[in-house]
């Protein structure tokens, strides 16, 4: 009995510790969740840049292409996020286009950087002879 009694206060303790150290994970998490948010803006600039390739060109000259563009990232600031596709709709209206880029700026002049940056002129130099057709489409997005 009287070890029980020892015992009673030291597991009452560790309970407390451990409910304690739990709402202090809680709170942590919640001020990351809020300073995330805060630093993501409620409407973002995406940059959409479709590209054909000639048929001379390789998978792997493509994929040469294609990790190139997703490297400017690493190069240039301001590239907030980078996704890729190959077109995979059934409509048939895609105009022959066949890879998809989207970059996402937080603002016009994160954008306005990118374009003349010696990293992405140097992206152009390497696409350019493998490059059939192309179309960009810049907007702010709504919700």
């Amino acid at each position: 009995m009287k070890k029980l009694l020892y015992f009673l206060p030291l597991a009452l303790a560790l309970s407390c510790a451990e409910k304690e150290g739990k709402e202090i994970e809680t709170e942590i998490t919640e001020e990351i969740r809020e300073e995330v948010m805060a630093a993501k803006p409620d409407s973002v600039l995406r940059h959409h840049v479709y590209f054909s390739f000639k048929e001379t060109s390789s998978p792997a000259d493509i994929q040469s292409v294609v990790d190139s563009f997703r490297n400017l990232q690493n190069e240039i600031d301001g590239i907030e996020d980078f996704e890729w596709g190959v077109n995979s709709s059934p409509e048939g209206i895609n105009q022959g286009l066949t890879h998809a880029f989207t970059l996402t700026f937080y603002s016009n002049e994160a954008r306005d950087a990118y374009l003349p940056h010696p990293a992405h002129k140097a992206f152009g130099a390497l696409l350019g002879p493998h490059l059939d057709k192309v179309t960009v489409v810049d907007y702010w997005t709504r919700k």
